[in-house]
């Protein structure tokens, strides 16, 4: 599936390895929680090594960037579709 108009090439050619930004509260293991959610929902162990942290400049929030490896438009969107419930992540790319 691809979200380009018909005769267009695909804007995203799968597999591709894709960066996600998570962001939240660098509390109760928020890097093993998001680690947890993308292994669940791309059905895979995510390595600790696929995620980078950045804590914000006064320590209140922490971004994450996840790189992962996608197999289909249909993935990408089960990992955005999951990071818009998760009430602990307050911002995402």
């Amino acid at each position: 599936m691809s979200s380009s108009p018909p005769g267009q090439p695909p804007l995203i050619e799968y597999p591709t390895a894709y960066a996600f930004k998570v962001m939240g509260k660098p509390e109760d293991d928020f890097v093993g929680f998001v680690r947890g959610l993308f292994s669940r929902v791309l059905g895979v162990e995510v390595p600790a090594e696929a995620i980078v942290t950045q804590p914000s400049s006064k320590g209140t929030y922490v971004s994450l960037t996840v790189t992962v490896t996608l197999h289909s438009e249909e993935h990408r969107r089960s990992v955005y579709a999951e990071l818009h419930q998760e009430k602990r992540i307050v911002y995402y790319l």
